[in-house]
């Protein structure tokens, strides 16, 4: 009976696959990324004749291969901090929430003046006016110069009558008395550029120098994981990653910075588990536009291995004497031969030996 006999094969030959794949996964469960020596037993009862064809086919490839984990995230916006007030009076106007500030952008409004943006990472903690000296004495004049009313000013920590026309051609520009000095009245120095998370005071509030008026953030796009602390070597700053994003679609980004702290994190207390909190920032944050808050998946990249031989995982064959081997498709006869394993990633694994070059076909279980 010639068709119950192929019958009989086909499911030998699916057997053969499903227990070497068993084993295959027990490997990987045991954590090995890159493996020498691996052993693994078929049952005699489950040999495949040796000139039944498998049930699929792959080929082996040439290429680079990477090892990958896999993390949940939240999407988010960098550099979280606090604005406070920097005089005196009554709150009189506020930026709306999810809008971003720019330099020389409004950033608040006391009695009726206006409170703007420049860049620097001092704060603006005193009036500035010519003779004074210091680190924000410099961050004012690299303002100056970036807004273009101070062109021919000296990037330095004096300030000077050139400064002084400069700041009165800035106040000109906005409609204030021009005075040549300027102070936390009207200039609030922040790190860059922010987009305003939430407020801390509504209008209508007495103000005062340190009271926390807003929550901001950095204008660009970043993604929070968290890892347990025996995974940190995974995300070291600088390691590539590629964030799925929510309703489809990637993008790639890296390893920003990793906090020093470690939170503890589950609701029974007698078992939190330890963590530590990974931020990653975007090769082209402007191509990301989900939500804030929104839940992401970040395939973390590993160890790559270039140029190297691959076949499918599901490829592998645990052989009769131990070890793994891949069977080889040739003019319509098969032969098993032993490879060694190196590391398994995106759903391949890394061989050598038995001859084996790209294009080979390779047997694999029905798909």
């Amino acid at each position: 009976m010639p068709a119950e006999e192929g019958r009989r094969a086909a499911r030998r030959g699916r057997t053969k696959y499903l227990v070497s794949a068993l084993v295959v996964a027990a490997v990987l469960a045991g954590g090995g990324a890159a493996i020498g020596s691996v052993t693994g037993r078929q049952d005699a009862g489950q040999q495949t004749p040796k000139n039944a064809l498998p049930p699929d086919t792959d080929t082996v490839r040439r290429q680079d291969l990477s090892s990958s984990t896999q993390v949940d995230g939240s999407l988010g916006y960098a550099k979280e901090r606090k604005v406070n007030g920097g005089a005196a009076g009554t709150l009189t106007w506020l930026p709306a929430t999810g809008s971003t500030v720019e330099r020389d952008g409004a950033l608040y409004e006391t009695d009726g003046r206006i409170v703007r943006l420049m860049y620097g990472g001092k704060p603006m903690y005193r009036s500035l006016k010519q003779g004074d000296e210091g680190a924000d004495v410099r961050q004012l004049k690299e303002n100056l110069r970036a807004l273009g009313y101070g062109d021919a000013l000296a990037v330095d920590e004096e300030f000077t009558p050139g400064t002084t026309e400069a700041v009165k051609r800035w106040q000109k520009a906005h409609g204030l008395k021009q005075t040549g000095t300027t102070g936390p009245d009207q200039i609030s120095f922040q790190p860059g550029a922010v987009r305003i998370k939430n407020k801390e005071a509504a209008v209508g509030d007495q103000v005062s120098p340190g009271r926390p008026l807003l929550t901001t953030t950095g204008s660009a796009r970043e993604v929070r994981i968290k890892l347990d602390v025996a995974q940190a070597d995974l995300a070291k700053p600088g390691t590539k990653v590629t964030v799925q994003l929510p309703g489809g679609g990637s993008a790639e980004g890296k390893v920003a910075s990793v906090d020093r702290s470690v939170t503890e994190e589950g609701s029974d207390p007698s078992g939190k588990t330890p963590k530590i909190t990974a931020r990653i920032a975007f090769t082209d944050p402007g191509k990301v536009t989900a939500f804030d808050q929104a839940p992401v998946t970040v395939d973390i990249v590993g160890e790559v291995r270039e140029d190297v031989l691959t076949v499918p995982v599901n490829a592998l064959l645990a052989l009769p004497g131990g070890g793994f081997g891949v069977q080889v498709v040739e003019g319509g006869t098969v032969r098993d031969v032993r490879v060694k394993l190196g590391m398994f990633g995106q759903g391949r694994v890394e061989i050598s030996g038995g001859g084996l070059k790209p294009g080979t076909k390779v047997g694999v279980p029905k798909a």
